[in-house]
């Protein structure tokens, strides 16, 4: 009996060729090389799925030192007639591609062979959070209802693991749907099977999980301690990750809660800074002030002009670090702006009048001798809200250019009266 000599070489260069590498490139130049081409000829990205598939041959084979050992020495046909524990390209290029990667760098969606998880959906919860909550910062404790994976059978649905391929839709999960609109015109329309839910699968009745009725999923509760934290601003996001509704064969989604900042009846906030409105009055204003400001954190300011200091309507004044904490700084504080409005009397007695002007500087103006002023015409004053009076003049012209639009619309009048005089 004669046994058999060693395997005849072949082709030992098709492989590095394939990757774009020397024959002595390292484990980690084998990986960079895989990777980029991977990615390119991936089929999702409308690469060739046979050089695909050849990358991914040529990558489980270099990447394996028994294996690139006998490639080296004797090519690919000695792989093929079993030596180094099987032939080259055993496992699928899909598989081999995932382990990269833990899925998909393209995103969430299935790949065109079904293989890669889809991403489940993100679940979003707008919280309402106080200007306090925002200026201090806070943790609340939410609850929440999701699905997760029955424990039972681990997400199978059946207590033996089976699943048979679902008649309806063949397995796709999907059907289509034919419609006919009109002469020669068909309308087709995809939609999720409705035997098996868009799974694909169906399940014997008698082999249905117990626990979760073969819904492979069953309801939980679930408390989660939502951190905000110190400067947080409206519509920011928090985000947990894979704690949305778990599902067989998908990647879970993720919860996000977005802060919704509430109105604060004193403070107004832009940014890192804090706005806030104070009426004076005409004495305070001339001769100085002073009021306490209850501040977010429940701390008393004292709020007083400098001596002296004439204080003019529509004017702002700032205090340093008394905004609000900057987020991820929150040792670094914006600006407290204080917007003063100044109330005057409606009226003077004589005596008030002549006490201000012995106070008050001379007026500008030059003073009119009683000839000029009898030589002038003298009119009254009168209040106004003047935003009623804009609106009620933009009204009135809206009205007119509706009445112009009007007269268009029926030339026929004109058209009468010039035939009349003719």
């Amino acid at each position: 009996m004669f046994g058999r000599g060693p395997p005849k070489k072949s082709d030992n260069t098709k492989f590095y060729e394939i990757l774009g590498v020397p024959k002595t490139a390292s484990p980690e130049d084998l990986k960079k090389a895989y990777k980029k081409a991977a990615i390119k000829n991936h089929p999702d990205k409308g690469g060739d799925p046979e050089k695909f598939k050849e990358l991914a041959q040529a990558y489980e084979v270099l990447s394996d030192p028994e294996k690139r050992e006998i490639y080296d020495e004797y090519g690919e046909d000695a792989l093929k007639e079993g030596m180094g524990g099987g032939g080259g390209g055993g496992h699928d290029p899909f598989d081999i591609f995932s382990s990269f990667f833990g899925g998909s760098p393209f995103g969430g969606g299935g790949s065109s062979r079904g293989r890669r998880q889809r991403r489940g959906e993100d679940v979003v919860h707008p919280l309402k959070v106080s200007l306090e909550d925002l200026y201090l910062g806070t943790t609340k404790k939410l609850s929440l209802s999701r699905n997760a994976l029955c424990s039972k059978c681990n997400g199978k649905g059946s207590k033996s693991g089976a699943s048979m391929k679902c008649g309806g839709c063949q397995g796709t999960g999907m059907k289509v749907t034919m419609r006919q609109l009109g002469p020669g015109m068909i309308q087709q329309m995809q939609h999720a099977c409705n035997e098996c839910k868009g799974t694909g699968e169906t399940i014997n009745d008698r082999d249905r999980c117990p626990q979760c009725k073969g819904d492979k999923v069953v309801p939980e509760k679930k408390v989660l301690e939502v951190n905000v934290e110190k400067g947080m601003l409206h519509s920011q996001k928090i985000t947990f990750e894979g704690q949305a509704d778990e599902a067989p064969d998908t990647v879970t989604g993720d919860i996000v809660f977005v802060i919704q900042q509430k109105e604060h009846p004193k403070f107004k906030r832009k940014g890192e800074d804090l706005f806030v409105e104070h009426t004076l009055s005409l004495t305070e204003a001339l001769c100085g002030f002073s009021f306490v400001l209850t501040h977010l954190d429940g701390r008393n300011l004292l709020i007083k002009s400098n001596p002296g200091e004439v204080v003019k309507p529509d004017s702002y004044k700032a205090i340093s670090d008394e905004g609000m904490p900057i987020y991820q700084r929150p040792f670094m504080k914006g600006k407290l702006y204080i917007h003063f409005t100044v109330e005057f009397p409606d009226s003077l007695s004589p005596d008030q009048t002549k006490a201000l002007e012995s106070v008050l500087p001379k007026p500008s103006t030059t003073q009119l001798s009683d000839m000029e002023i009898d030589e002038c015409e003298e009119t009254t004053l009168h209040d106004v809200n003047i935003e009623d009076e804009m609106r009620r003049k933009a009204q009135a012209q809206r009205e007119a250019y509706d009445d112009e639009d009007d007269d268009d619309d029926h030339p026929g009048g004109a058209q009468r009266v010039q035939c009349a005089q003719q």
